[in-house]
């Protein structure tokens, strides 16, 4: 591999900002210092910009297999490099369903030949799979998935024996998508008897409601707590929820863990009358006062980890009536200048954003040697210019859908170089390399 030396960055890094040179080599940093020279690597002026370990998602559905025409892993990983994330952890709610060890191997065969970010894949649970669930390795697969709200496929887990038995005899992390579903379908009914086919979309939150969250979440604190599971539960979006958690920072000895979304961040349901469908998501965006919630939970340490959700749909069913159109929309290339904007507003500081996109991922997780820029480690980077505005325009939208709920915003800063695993995959607006990324290894 190349060798790099990153000339005069403003580095954020474990709550510190300083200038310094960063020395990569074998796709190791080898050394972090105020100056350093190296007669054979290819440097990289970095004076006036920012640098920071690549971001962590612990959440995409980049559709392969079986809804390749949505997205692929190469195509989402080209975006999600272009935007800073250098690993993604992706959900099991493919076509076929990840339900099985052998079909968790095809996606990781998948991406070692196509993904250009680092990876690893969520094994899935059913109803009636937990000995497939019980197979899986801990050192090298993320952790378990569990639906316990609307999902594709037999991917729902909602059989209260079924949960109490995989919380208590799962071992590793379990991932849980947390809404009520007896309360959408009650919630889902009225609504009908209201509006018949014609449900606005702005019913989407009263639909999907605080109540059916938390009903949901509550559950899984519950389980947890009695079996002693490592829970991380994904995409809070409302206040409510949030007094299941504990606000102590991020440890290995954290057992209960929650993450947020850039959607849930941004969003509102004053948007549902500008954006319509390209802002449904499940779980749905909710009040001001939600969105308010979550952000400081963020601050408080409540809320552990800032992640995507990234879920491409075409263009055409997104524009299909709301019944119709499914939830979900593509967020990788676009999550991380959203959070600096959100920074040039004063809502977080670099310090937060990086802790909470790529510190706090890596220890909820235990994964071994990223997330951090250390000696040691490996070199993935990102590179910021936080003054170098960009319009988001069909034109420059790498996802596969061609769309995004950003698009037409103007952000206020860039990526300049992204760095995988000390690869430089992303330079100034071109991808540099094909190179694939690394599967990710977890200390367990």
């Amino acid at each position: 591999m190349n060798s790099y030396l990153i000339k005069g960055a403003t580095i954020v890094n474990e709550g510190k900002q300083f200038v310094a040179d960063v020395l990569i080599q074998n796709g190791i940093i080898e050394k972090i210092n105020p100056s350093i020279s190296h007669p054979s690597a290819q440097e990289i002026n970095a004076e006036g910009l920012y640098l920071f370990p690549g971001m962590i998602d612990d959440q995409v559905h980049f559709r392969e297999p079986g809804l390749t025409h949505k997205g692929d892993i190469f195509s989402e990983s080209m975006a999600a490099v272009a935007g800073g994330i250098t690993s993604f952890m992706e959900m099991p709610n493919t076509v076929p369903n990840t339900l099985t060890q052998a079909l968790l191997e095809d996606k990781y065969a998948i991406a070692a030949d196509m993904s250009l970010a680092n990876y690893s894949f969520f094994m899935g649970a059913s109803n009636d799979n937990i000995e497939e669930v019980l197979k899986t390795n801990p050192k090298n697969v993320c952790g378990i998935k569990v639906f316990m709200g609307s999902s594709t496929g037999n991917m729902l887990v909602d059989n209260t024996e079924t949960l109490s038995n995989i919380f208590e005899k799962v071992p590793m992390l379990i991932a849980t998508h947390c809404e009520d579903e007896a309360t959408i379908r009650q919630n889902l009914q009225a609504a009908q008897e209201k509006y018949g086919e014609n449900i606005p979309v702005e019913m989407h939150p009263i639909i999907r409601n605080a109540e059916a969250c938390y009903k949901s979440s509550s559950a899984a604190v519950e389980l947890a707590k009695k079996h002693n599971t490592r829970l991380h539960i994904l995409h809070i979006s409302t206040e409510k929820e949030l007094s299941l958690f504990s606000d102590a920072p991020i440890s290995p000895e954290k057992r209960i863990t929650a993450e947020a979304c850039v959607h849930h961040l941004w969003f509102t349901d004053e948007d549902y009358a500008s954006k319509g469908n390209f802002i449904k998501w499940n779980p749905a965006v909710k009040s001001k006062s939600d969105r308010l919630a979550i952000r400081e939970a963020i601050k408080r340490n409540k809320i552990d980890v800032i992640a995507t959700d990234h879920a491409p749909h075409t263009l055409e069913e997104k524009s299909k009536p709301y019944s119709q159109a499914p939830s979900g929309g593509p967020l990788v290339q676009h999550a991380l200048p959203a959070l600096l904007d959100l920074c040039h507003e004063g809502v977080f500081t670099l310090e937060e954003i990086v802790n909470k996109t790529a510190h706090s991922p890596a220890i909820c997780f235990n994964i071994s040697k990223r997330g951090f820029i250390r000696e040691g480690y490996w070199a993935d980077l990102t590179l910021v210019s936080l003054n170098d505005p960009f319009k988001v325009t069909k034109a420059n939208i790498l996802y596969k859908c061609n769309w995004s709920p950003f698009e037409g915003h103007t952000f206020k800063s860039s990526i300049e170089y992204t760095f995988v695993s000390g690869n430089l995959a992303y330079s100034k607006g071109k991808f540099t390399s094909n190179m694939p990324g690394q599967r990710l290894e977890f200390n367990a």
